[in-house]
Order: C-alpha cells, then structure tokens, then sequence
C-alpha cells in the first residue's frame, strides 16, 4: 500500500495550494474569493475536492471562519514558499529595466495615513510611476506574514521580533485646546477642569489614556472618538481639551498647546515588513524613501 504523501504529491497542484493560501489568508470564502478574484461558491467547491482527494481535512468550520488545521498551515506554508520564489523570479526577470513596479500595500492607522504619510507620498509615487498604492488604514497590525500588506506603519514601543524594520522617528504628543474655546473659559482655570476629549473604549490601553487615568484620575472625559486625528478635529474646532499628537496640529493656527510636549507619551514610529519580501525593488524603493520623507516634529 502507498503511503498517504504519495497520493498527496499526485493530486496537488500549484492552483490547490493558491486556494487553500486564499482561504488560509482570507478567513472566510469571501475572503478568499476576492483574493483569487473569483466567487464564494467557486473556492467552497476547490476546497471540499481538494479535501476529498487528499483524503484529509484542511479546515474547520466555525462562526470564527474558516480555521487551517495543522495539514492546512503547513501546506499553505508552501504556498507561500511558492509565491515568494515566484516574486523572486519575477524580479530578476525585470531587473534589466531598474524601475520598481507592481502593487504596494501599505498599512497603518487614519491617523498616521493623514498626518505623516500623505503629506510626502505625491513625492513617491512622481519618482516611481510605476508602482501602484493600496494604503488600508486600521488600528490592527495586519498579519505581514500571510501578506495581508506587504508594509505596516506603526506606533509602538516593541515591534514584532519576527518583522524587519526601521525606526522613522519619534511620535511625540502634547495637551491641546482650541483658541476659541480657550478663550470662553474663565481665566485661571486648569485644563483638567475643562471639557475632555479622548479615545473610545476601543482603545482603553493607549498611552494617551494611561497618562490622563495616571495623574487625572478622577477626570471624565465629556466626548470621545475612535482615532487621534478625530481627537485633533474636535480640539480645532472648540470642543474642548485634548492629548493629539504633534505630527496631527503641526503649528495649528487655531490651537494652543497647553502642556507639552509630554515625555511619557513618546513613542516609536516604524516602518516594518517580512523578511522574505524586504528584498523586492519596489519596498526597498519605499523603505529608502520613507527614512528620509518624514519628518517628526520635536
């Protein structure tokens, strides 16, 4: 009797292994589906006959998703595998050309997209027309490994060990009203006492909410939002006192900062990616770029 890997290694092929990758990646058959540009229905039908020839089950089904069994992870680790050879190739097949092209998806949070990125990125994207941006904004580190993005910009004190990176700068925060509500408040009264803006429950664990519990712990905020640049909105346009970053009211004519900037709430700003991907023209293009771009206030 042949063993099991035999009758593995005869019904596999490359397309197998893309969608088991996809449904690994995407969580879901929808998920999935938009990657391999195809429908829910088509990626439900490959999977089941890609279990039933191989005579294992590479997915469980919860209300979380689809979960890789342990077959799964490792035959879309080979995918991946795959995949990075395929860019390998690719690149040295258009290396003649020294211009860096394809697609490059970039995550980070509103926040950093609006105040640090955007401001240099029309400079990029003149000096390489041939590289394509996806910028997907959201407070979750997207999983770089399952290629998710292929460049994460971050905030943090720790980046993951398993990532390569540079550091862009310090983020360095400060307390701020607008001059309009300032000037409705009577004089001599603490900013601790006035209205409060800050960050949702979301986010219960930002620095800019440890500090305000640590040294004003009985002060309620009056409103909340989801992000920093929100924060900085409601500041600039009066309504109230808020902790935003220095990058989100550069030299703001209708802001003043109250207190700061405040050593406990500097933090690192990263530009991270996987190892396996670093090496690709068109992140090196924006690694080279990014780490003389940006500029953080001080």
């Amino acid at each position: 009797m042949k063993p099991s890997y035999a009758k593995l290694q005869s019904k596999l092929d490359l397309q197998d292994l893309e969608t088991i990758l996809a449904l690994q990646r995407g969580r879901n058959l929808a998920g999935a589906a938009e990657r391999l540009k195809v429908d829910a229905s088509t990626v439900f039908r490959a999977i089941k006959r890609i279990e039933k020839d191989i005579g294992e089950v590479l997915f469980e089904r919860s209300r979380q998703g689809y979960l890789a069994t342990e077959l799964g992870r490792e035959l879309a680790g080979y995918a991946e595998q795959i995949e990075t050879r395929l860019e390998e190739a690719r690149e040295a097949a258009f290396n003649q050309s020294s211009e860096p092209s394809g697609k490059l998806r970039i995550t980070l949070t509103d926040t950093l997209l609006h105040s640090v990125l955007l401001p240099v990125l029309a400079r990029f994207t003149a000096s390489y027309p041939r590289i394509e941006l996806e910028l997907v904004t959201t407070n979750v580190l997207a999983n770089l490994s399952q290629r998710e993005a292929d460049i994460a910009i971050r905030v943090t004190s720790s980046p993951p060990e398993h990532l390569v990176g540079i550091r862009l700068g310090t983020m360095r925060s400060a307390i701020y009203a607008g001059k309009d509500y300032l000037a409705t408040q009577p004089a001599g009264k603490h900013y601790s006492e006035m209205d409060w803006i800050a960050l949702d429950d979301s986010l219960p664990d930002h620095p800019s909410q440890q500090w305000r519990r640590a040294h004003y712990p009985k002060l309620a905020p009056r409103h909340k939002a989801s992000n920093l640049l929100a924060v900085g909105g409601a500041v600039v346009n009066g309504l109230g006192v808020g902790i935003v970053p220095l990058a989100v009211l550069r030299e703001h004519p209708q802001v003043a900062m109250l207190e700061g900037p405040v050593p406990e709430l500097d933090i690192g700003l990263w530009l991270l990616a996987h190892p396996d991907t670093r090496y690709l023209a068109r992140m090196k293009a924006m690694f080279a770029f990014l780490r003389t771009a940006i500029v953080l206030p001080a």
